[in-house]
């Protein structure tokens, strides 16, 4: 055929049964229905591959247990587990606003703007009554630095319902308040007023069935005690073992009880096993306006936040300061739970000092995050220093609790 004759549809067929024609290449496909022929083998053989292996029962069995096994680990994932997750909270400034109202109001008293910032850290709990966290949970939250993992026991009380450990949360919220505002006024020198009531007595010491829930202590060894910090100053010029009188209002009748002071577990120093719930009478109104944080670990922060307020010096200065610890009465710092991912929080809110509690210490040691300059502080009087020193930019001789992690 020349090249200028026109090509009928039976020479296509022609050319399409010998492979050669008009758009014809070695190795194109056969025409559908038809079989190969050797010049046209397209199989996987002769492509390079190997022949799929044959499908056999063992090959199923495995597949399926693949299956199995990967839906089964899916499950498991959402399961709930007994385990609570620690994760870091948000901060608030004491010194500043919540919804455009100043945390710490002061009346009755004159006031004084601060240039820096004390922000009171927080932990997010999750794991707790009606919460259950799932194993998927537990994992991530393993894997991730900044949170823990911990039993949910050693958080939430066993048998306590969500509402229960809600409410528990906001009473210690209030009296860690109150007792924030008692520890910062004495400290600027103050008196704080108080009636002193008993709450009750440590069971197998010296108070044990002499005093009673109820009654009012008025005075110690024959002086007045009318307030909370005199009585802890009487108590601490005691020594461990010694009697003491302890004057007291029972049903409105003095009455002198003689209890037998014992030893602070891993101190030197002498105590009652009287509880006391003291009802204040402050010379100024503080109010502290927060929503949505509850427990007793602000309580030095609200402290210090009073402190600053209510002195003219600016003692912050300009200075990111974070912190925890609860804070008594007499002011003494106590050790918190979730530290680790308190200091985590106040470096992600721009906090570059971080006071922490001499009793976490060993929590702290290794774990503090770059960039935080972490303080031990063991009494309110220890946290106001090293405040006014971080402001005054001398805070790099201040106690601290380990050297830095990387």
């Amino acid at each position: 055929m020349r090249d200028d004759e026109p090509v009928t549809s039976s020479d296509l067929e022609n050319a399409a049964q010998s492979g050669a024609g008009p758009g014809a290449r070695a190795g194109s496909p056969p025409a559908a229905g038809e079989l190969p022929g050797e010049g046209a083998d397209l199989t996987a053989a002769s492509a390079g591959h190997p022949p799929a292996p044959p499908v056999t029962r063992r090959t199923v069995t495995l597949g399926v247990s693949l299956l199995v096994t990967a839906a089964l680990a899916a499950v498991a994932l959402v399961l709930p587990v007994p385990y609570a997750v620690r994760a870091p909270g948000p901060t608030q400034d004491t010194l500043g606003e919540q919804d455009g109202r100043p945390l710490i109001e002061i009346e009755d008293a004159r006031t004084y703007e601060s240039s820096g910032q004390l922000r009171l850290t927080t932990v997010s709990v999750s794991g707790g009554p009606g919460y259950p966290v799932t194993a998927g949970q537990a994992v991530q939250a393993w894997a991730d630095p900044t949170r823990s993992v911990v039993p949910v026991e050693s958080v939430f009380p066993e048998e306590t319902s969500a509402k229960e450990q809600k409410q528990l949360s906001q009473a210690e919220m209030l009296t860690s308040q109150e007792s924030a505002t008692a520890a910062a006024l004495t400290e600027l020198g103050r008196e704080v007023p108080a009636v002193l009531k008993v709450a009750g007595a440590e069971p197998g010491t010296g108070a044990d069935g002499v005093v009673r829930e109820g009654d009012v202590v008025v005075s110690f060894e024959g002086e007045r005690v009318p307030t909370y910090a005199a009585l802890i100053e009487r108590l601490a010029a005691t020594t461990p073992g010694d009697d003491v009188v302890l004057g007291v209002e029972r049903d409105g009748e003095p009455k002198d009880l003689t209890v037998t002071t014992g030893r602070a577990e891993g101190e030197d120093r002498a105590v009652m096993g009287v509880y006391i719930d003291p009802e204040y009478d402050f010379p100024v109104e503080v109010k502290i306006q927060i929503e949505d944080i509850g427990g007793p670990s602000a309580g030095t922060m609200f402290a210090l936040g009073v402190i600053d307020k209510l002195t003219r010096e600016d003692e912050a200065n300009g200075a990111r300061i974070a912190g925890t610890g609860t804070m008594s009465p007499e002011g003494v710092v106590g050790p918190i739970g979730g530290i680790e991912q308190k200091m985590h929080g106040a470096l992600r809110d721009g906090a570059t000092w971080f006071l922490a509690p001499e009793g976490n210490c060993p929590e702290v040691a290794g774990n503090v995050p770059a960039g935080l300059r972490v303080v031990s502080v063991a009494t309110l009087h220890d946290a106001r220093e090293a405040m006014t020193a971080i402001g005054a930019g001398t805070g790099d001789e201040l106690p601290t609790c380990s050297q830095q992690a990387s």
